[in-house]
């Protein structure tokens, strides 16, 4: 009795026959060599990095022999003969092994029942008086291992679902962010050259970020001087015979195929055009790129014009043709106002350019002396009197180009002279898409991606705060998952405790004083499940998990090797009648070294857990950046897109794939247009070194159609759409967006509230001139032409696209501007009619002369 309550000096450690340990010595050296002969070939064979899950399956089945052998060394086969082992077995297949989670059950189970099995056969046929209530508490511990697993394992492959998910999601938005910033890049870069892009999308940041300087006395301006240019202006002459014979919607088809066709023009002859005016279209070659051969690449432009127009005219059977205009010259270029951007050039050159094209000869490229001179004879010419038949062009020497291919045509007019015309004879002009080419500005893919136009910086590089992360992580049932563990534990402990009293003999029983502790191995197992408790079920940080496991690897060595050392040297002595087990048998040596296996495993699957939870917070947070860019780049596209073209016109292209033939156009029945022009700026505009060469006259434009812009984000002018401006003229438009169709009259009052709000507008424009020019010390006056009635509302060009109005109501808009008188507001009898339901006062001014409508009578809107 004595001796089992002291331990007895025939226990001191002793030579034992090392025989008994060579098969386990060389099952781990086997084992051994075979892991460090894949590790060094890992990073070396992609052939052995391919076969990632046939090597885990071979490691696991090195290991699964090598318990095996290690149950059947060293000594006697008891119940809890290696259990620790196969509980690593069992979690190795739930958390290394890259299987499901129907097979990782299927393994793990069929491990821990394979152990069950071999005790269950192997232990009774050696020791007769083991019961079997020992294989019992082993399934309970395996259940609990296969539980623990399949719980960690369904955590993984859930977050990596759930990730997957968000990955995908997260892909999904940056491929659309992407395909929008591309179309929208493509968009400006089709109407703006490269360098004036990046300064509007840096303004827009600056707006939307709110971060632009106040007190600014001034708007940006984006305008810088080119010299050695070319500037070309083409009329269609006889367009008005043409537009009789086609419908307005015929009209604007035949637009957008015969300037579609001018743009591959001005792309063969690397010409970038500016602006269609009406049936005016005008482009500069030298921009925004100096180019040696400006001046030929605008008359060899100018020639092919007219050759696309007469085969029009062969096709038609109506009498137009092409006038061209050529200078060379310096401009100014840029664009002018915050709404509705268009690439646009000023300078005298420019407007002796358009005097040269209405100085001219139908058929005919009229060139100055300037252009001549860059020609090197390379075309012949004639002599010509441009001053004839334009004032200004009086003392100049001008000529007329010899077209060196031009055909003789006249046989083929008399053979087609009564042919149907087909709006589909030209071959259709592809309008630009994601992938073409903009070659109108010649710009090519990798200019695009250095371009990154709409990539707005959110603070992408803010460090994670810590403690969000720390409390992301943490689970509000820690407390609940103790208890659960520390219940569990409890239960377990009591099921081994009973297993093993009933496990010794009753004679043992009987003879001691206090009944004989359980197996030293039980409560090493209830330890290692507890250690696997606190990574799979405590939802806390690392730091955390790693104080509790380390803790609790101290607690239970300091138990196992002094605390309870006595008993257990006492219950082997017992067990092994005085024998000295194995090594692979001794409870204290193998204590120590399952508890340091399972610490660094538990301290691994943690680290795992981290990182899982770390890669979530981090998906969550680029989540919610891309968010925050996304609605970003949303509020920058929108105002790109309102200041290249109308919103409810852009939506129509963006993400779709359109043919040229099927580009936007609408009929509106009745629409109000206003001109808007400041006719002293031509006087006011000089071009001297005072005032950098027209420069800082052109800064004075431009606040004054910055302001302008700035009432049309205004409520009440919510109907009111900028279309253009035309040097100092400015064009808008009332009732595009809503059109009224079908009207009725009500006790003799017509109810078009657009006709109101674009006179209010136009009051509007008067009295902010009028603020202008009291802090700039000016007095500019307006002079304000409004028409109403229906129009053609489309966008027109293959390459770069361009809003715009067209029909009679637009012509007369423009005449009641051009035969105003300035501080007025001129408007047509009809209109004046619809003015007066509204509560304004009219004043009749009488019949004027208009060109191209005969005589009207007009009528000035009073604004006192």
């Amino acid at each position: 009795m004595l001796r089992c309550l002291t331990p007895s000096r025939s226990l001191s450690p002793a030579l034992q026959n090392i025989s008994v340990h060579v098969g386990a010595l060389s099952v781990v050296c086997v084992v051994l060599c075979l892991s460090t002969a894949l590790l060094v070939a890992l990073p070396w064979l992609a052939v052995v990095r391919r076969c990632g899950g046939a090597l885990s399956l071979c490691l696991w089945g090195a290991l699964y022999v090598t318990a095996i052998v290690f149950t059947f060394t060293g000594g006697p086969v008891t119940a809890w003969e290696q259990v620790a082992f196969f509980l690593f077995l069992s979690l190795c297949v739930y958390t290394v092994l890259p299987l499901s989670l129907a097979w990782a059950l299927m393994v793990g189970i069929g491990t821990s029942v394979s152990h069950i099995i071999i005790i269950s056969v192997y232990v009774p046929v050696t020791r007769p008086n083991t019961p079997n209530l020992a294989l019992v508490a082993n399934a309970v511990l395996f259940l609990c291992v296969n539980c623990v697993g399949v719980f960690h394992l369904w955590l993984t492959e859930h977050a990596h679902r759930k990730s997957s998910k968000k990955k995908e999601r997260f892909s999904a938005m940056r491929s659309q962010r992407d395909m929008q910033k591309h179309q929208q890049e493509h968009l400006l870069l089709s109407v703006l050259p490269r360098y004036i892009a990046m300064e509007l999308k840096t303004e827009i940041i600056k707006r939307l970020s709110e971060n632009k300087e106040k007190g600014q006395n001034f708007h940006s301006l984006y305008i810088r001087q080119h010299k050695d240019v070319s500037i070309l202006y083409a009329d269609i002459v006889g367009f008005t015979k043409l537009a009789s014979t086609c419908s307005p919607e015929e009209l604007v088809g035949v637009l957008n195929k015969l300037f579609g066709r001018f743009d591959d023009i001005a792309k063969k002859n690397e010409c970038l055009r500016i602006k269609i005016l009406g049936d005016c279209y005008y482009c500069v070659s030298g921009l925004p790129d100096p180019i040696p051969a400006h001046a030929r690449n605008c008359v060899q432009m100018g020639l092919n014009m007219c050759t696309a127009i007469n085969k029009l005219r062969e096709a038609t059977g109506v009498e137009i043709s092409m006038r061209v205009g050529v200078h060379s010259g310096n401009v100014l270029c840029g664009v002018i106002g915050l709404q509705k951007w268009q690439y646009d050039v000023w300078s005298h050159d420019v407007t002796l350019a358009n005097h040269m094209e209405s100085g001219g000869m139908p058929g005919r490229v009229h060139i100055t002396e300037e252009t001549l001179g860059h020609l090197a004879g390379v075309y012949q010419m004639e002599d010509t009197d441009g001053g004839s038949r334009d004032a200004l062009l009086k003392g100049r020497k001008t000529y007329l180009v010899i077209d060196p291919h031009k055909e003789d045509t006249t046989s083929k007019r008399k053979e087609k002279i009564h042919t149907h015309f087909d709006p589909l004879c030209f071959s259709p002009p592809q309008f630009f898409l994601p992938g073409d080419n903009c070659a109108s500005n010649s710009y090519n893919t990798s200019e695009l991606q250095n371009l990154n136009l709409y990539t707005v910086p959110v603070s992408t590089n803010q460090p994670i705060n810590q403690t969000a992360f720390a409390c992301s992580v943490m689970d509000t049932l820690v407390t609940q998952c103790i208890k659960l563990h520390l219940g569990l534990l409890s239960v377990i402990g009591n099921i081994n405790i009973f297993f093993t009293f009933s496990s010794l003999p009753l004679s043992h029983l009987c003879l001691s004083v206090c009944p004989y502790p359980p197996p030293p191995q039980y409560y090493l197992y209830c330890c290692l499940l507890a250690m696997l408790g606190v990574v799979v079920f405590v939802r806390t940080c690392m730091s955390v998990k790693v104080l509790l496991l380390t803790l609790a690897v101290v607690v239970y060595l300091s138990l196992f090797l002094y605390v309870y050392a006595p008993r257990s040297d006492c219950y082997m002595a017992l067990l092994y009648n005085d024998t000295k087990p194995g090594v692979l048998k001794e409870p204290k040596i193998m204590a120590g070294v399952w508890l340091f296996i399972f610490y660094f495993t538990c301290l691994i699957l943690a680290r795992q857990d981290e990182l899982g939870c770390r890669v979530e917070f981090l998906l969550q947070q680029c989540f919610r950046i891309e968010r925050v860019e996304m609605e970003t780049m949303e509020n920058v596209n929108k105002l790109l897109l309102k200041n290249v073209l109308p919103l409810h016109v852009a939506s129509k292209f963006m993400g779709k794939t359109i043919r040229n033939q099927d580009l936007y156009s609408q009929s509106c029945d009745c629409v109000c247009v206003m001109f808007a022009s400041v006719p002293q700026f031509k006087e006011f505009y000089s071009e001297s070194s005072v005032n950098r060469d027209g420069l800082e006259c052109l800064r004075f434009l431009n606040e004054i159609i910055s302001d302008f812009d700035e009432l049309l984000s205004k409520p009440k002018f919510c109907s009111v759409e900028k279309i253009k401006t035309i040097g100092s003229t400015y064009m808008a438009a009332a009732g595009l967006t809503n059109p009224a169709i079908g009207d009725e009259r009500k006790d003799g009052d017509v109810s078009y509230s657009h006709v109101r709000s674009m006179v209010e507008f136009a009051i509007a424009l008067k009295n902010n001139l009028e603020s202008i020019n009291q802090h700039s010390f000016n007095s500019f006056k307006l002079r304000i032409g409004i028409n109403h009635g229906p129009v053609i509302a489309g966008v027109i060009g293959a390459h770069k696209p361009q809003y715009d109005i067209w029909g009679n109501s637009v012509n007369v808009a423009s005449r009641m501007d051009s035969t105003g008188v300035l501080d007025k507001i001129q408007v047509t009898e009809e209109t004046a009619q619809v003015v007066k339901t509204f509560g304004f006062s009219v004043t009749k001014r009488g019949v004027i002369t208009v060109k191209g409508k005969g005589e009207l009578t007009t009528y000035f809107i009073n604004t006192d």
